[in-house]
């Protein structure tokens, strides 16, 4: 019996993709490949969804806030009716274990997201509506056009495509959106479209809200960002990829918010080594080792200062690498990614301590927990190349000979999603920190003093950004509802609009008594007197 090749979900509709190659997903725990088969979609599918989502996109533009929210909603709940299924399925597609990570952190975090998006749909102060009665201009945020969301492999449901953050928010703001699945987890993607699609239809929301296709050719994916029918993209995933989708998107002047790479720079100064050196490489190994390492906020580089606790500190560290566990990496590709960089590492001077590539033939993909070693003066002479991100289980440390010279270092730091600095109790180390944080704190999106950076929040004052290659704007999160919204929304603006054209948000009556919004330089949730 052939394996079934699954449709794709194009206007509320499963129906067969216009394809001219299928894949399959590749169980990382036994290299072995699972046997449904997914297509490779031609422009024509994607075609098709982008005419669907610009209609959908119009008929969303008249629906009231409150009916998105209970899509939202109804979504979250229809996930915990089904998590037995989609646990299953994502285990069986990443290795992930089903507990904790899934089913405990991941899902329950999942369906959290899609509550605070529903909220801030149905509250509404994330448009920033702002009312100026002398000059008669009104102005807010509002839902921007189909949003087209790339899904990356190691967060199959909480940064899913259509059922993560970027979905969340742009579904939140009033947009529909078509997801592209990962290849890594094409099963899980789809499990979540069916449920999208049976909440659609429960809430009576446009048949096309919720798209679905599998994988594109590079050009067509490139062509998709940039076509005129998409408001936006967001899209987590391989730099390289990234880039060339980014590069597009610009060329046609599309918004595109990708999530690239960083190495997340963790500073440890002498202080904290000598006062607590044990807590230190617990936390490290712990935070850096923690599902193999495939984190976008993993701490991929940490900074010393040169002296005998430091080497301690090292050797213990060296230790508990070897030791630990090895983990399950999430694909082939990711395995040939991580042993490539490490090779890259160790051609550029680093000295590796412990791991590496394991010997062939193993019954998973996976490589030895991996510690480098590197002096900021060599660092200094090449940082460009000693910045290579080795996504996994591994770590490059750095040994300064002074704070001075990793004064030094930070301003050749590229832009990260994190960094942080750990110093000691008692304030020895506070002149130090004086002098390095206002230099890391503009190379990174999120600073943590005494914290690792693994796992993000879901909180209103979490930023998951960066500048460049953390992100391709400093100035957004994918993660922090109600602000990841405004990604996927333009600004309108008013002017001498009569009272009955306006939208509801920006008329003299507060639409719903709790919408903050900005009258006369002052943030109120009262109408206009």
């Amino acid at each position: 019996m052939a394996p079934q090749v699954h449709p794709v979900l194009i206007d509320g509709q499963w129906r067969p993709a216009e394809a001219k190659a299928t894949f399959q997903a590749c169980n990382p725990a036994t290299r072995k490949w699972l046997p449904d088969e997914y297509p490779v979609s031609t422009w024509a599918d994607c075609d098709a969804a982008l005419d669907a989502a610009a209609l959908a996109a119009t008929e969303l533009r008249r629906l009231p806030p409150e009916q998105i929210a209970a899509f939202l909603e109804t979504y979250a709940a229809r996930m915990l009716d089904r998590q037995a299924e989609l646990i299953d399925m994502a285990h069986d597609e990443t290795a992930l274990p089903k507990s904790p990570r899934l089913a405990d952190a991941e899902l329950p975090r999942t369906v959290n997201q899609l509550k605070q998006a529903a909220t801030a749909a149905r509250e509404g102060s994330w448009r920033m509506a702002t009312i100026d009665t002398q000059n008669g201009i009104r102005s807010y945020y509002a839902a921007l056009g189909p949003v087209c969301v790339f899904g990356p492999n190691n967060f199959p449901f909480a940064f899913n495509s259509v059922a993560g953050g970027d979905f969340a928010a742009a579904i939140a703001a009033g947009n529909p959106v078509i997801g592209k699945a990962n290849s890594s987890h094409p099963g899980t993607t789809r499990l979540f479209a069916e449920i999208a699609l049976q909440a659609i239809e429960e809430t009576q929301m446009p048949r096309a809200t919720v798209q679905l296709l599998y994988r594109t050719a590079h050009e067509d994916g490139e062509h998709l960002v940039s076509d005129a029918r998409v408001g936006a993209t967001g899209y987590t995933g391989a730099r390289l990829a990234g880039l060339k989708l980014k590069g597009a998107a610009d060329a046609a002047g599309k918004p595109i918010y990708v999530e690239l790479s960083s190495v997340n720079p963790v500073i440890i100064l002498p202080g904290a080594v000598k006062e607590r050196a044990d807590e230190l490489v617990a936390e490290l190994t712990t935070s850096a080792l923690m599902g193999t390492g495939q984190f976008c906020t993993n701490p991929g580089m940490i900074v010393l200062l040169a002296g005998a606790e430091t080497e301690s500190l090292i050797a213990e560290l060296a230790t508990r690498y070897q030791q630990a566990a090895v983990g399950t990496l999430l694909s082939a590709g990711v395995q040939t990614s991580l042993v490539e960089s490490i090779e890259v590492l160790e051609h550029s001077g680093a000295q590796r301590l412990t791991g590496g590539p394991l010997p062939e033939p193993q019954d998973r993909f996976c490589c030895g927990n991996t510690l480098l070693r590197t002096t900021a003066a060599e660092f200094l002479s090449h940082p460009h190349v000693l910045q290579t991100e080795a996504f996994g289980n591994c770590t490059l440390l750095v040994v300064a000979e002074s704070v001075e010279q990793i004064h030094q270092l930070i301003p050749t730091l590229e832009g990260n999603l994190t960094g942080c600095i750990y110093s000691d109790r008692n304030g020895t180390d506070d002149a130090a920190y004086d002098l390095l944080a206002p230099e890391l704190r503009q190379r990174v999106g999120r600073l943590l003093n005494d914290k690792m950076p693994t796992g993000v929040a879901v909180s209103p004052a979490m930023n998951h950004g960066g500048p460049f290659p953390a992100t391709g704007h400093p100035g957004f999160t994918a993660v922090g509802i109600p602000a990841s919204l405004v990604r996927f929304a333009m600004l309108q603006c008013y002017d001498n609009v009569r009272p009955h054209r306006l939208p509801p948000e920006l008329r003299n009556a507060n639409p719903n008594g709790t919408m903050w919004r900005s009258i006369d330089g002052v943030w109120t949730q009262a109408s206009v007197s």
